[in-house]
């Protein structure tokens, strides 16, 4: 819950939100939402506002660690809800891959993404939109089959590239320092 509130404060800072509008879009109980709300309200994470009868929350953009919780957020964002999403719903996923600024550590507000796999286009772009929208971010994806990725590895394009996801059925990567530091463990999604 802490993470969802967090996640949808953060990324867009200039929006406010009240307690029983979170609740219906988190689909859980308003009590859930108020001790988290307050939770964080307390540790000046966020500010509140009272607008009529609702109480209205917002990022503390004011925080010392406003720059770097939304940048984690950021970063972090997306990219694993599209991969999930890739994986529940679109196809046949063997392996997601994070290329170019994002990969680097830069935040541009451009995410490339290398997906591998036999995926649904049609409805990888309608996804790719809808989270386009709710991050803030454009989304770039690539769709390569196996043998189409395994030509292009180590081309200019591809570098750094970092794992997000893999099957079982292993896809040679190269492996990076940036890889280790950043993702220690073989998959980010279960």
């Amino acid at each position: 819950m802490r993470v969802q509130i967090l996640v949808r404060l953060l990324l867009n800072p200039g929006v406010r939100a009240y307690l029983r509008g979170l609740a219906t879009e988190f689909n859980v109980s308003p009590n859930a939402v108020r001790t988290e709300l307050n939770n964080l309200r307390k540790h000046k994470v966020l500010t509140s506002e009272r607008d009529g009868r609702n109480i209205y929350y917002r990022a503390n953009t004011g925080h010392p660690l406003f720059p770097e919780l939304s940048s984690m957020v950021r970063k972090i964002t997306g990219i694993d809800e599209l991969v999930k999403s890739v994986i529940d719903r679109l196809g046949n996923l063997e392996a997601a891959y994070l290329i170019g600024d994002y990969a680097r550590g830069a935040d541009t507000g451009i995410i490339d993404v290398v997906l591998v796999g036999e995926i649904d286009r049609v409805q990888l772009d309608d996804f790719v939109a809808k989270t386009e929208a709710y991050i803030d971010r454009k989304i770039r994806t690539l769709v390569l089959l196996r043998d189409e990725f395994q030509r292009l590895l180590g081309t200019k394009s591809f570098k750094p590239i970092l794992k997000l996801w893999e099957t079982g059925n292993s896809i040679s990567v190269p492996d990076t320092d940036m890889d280790r530091r950043l993702y220690p463990r073989e998959k980010l999604l279960p």
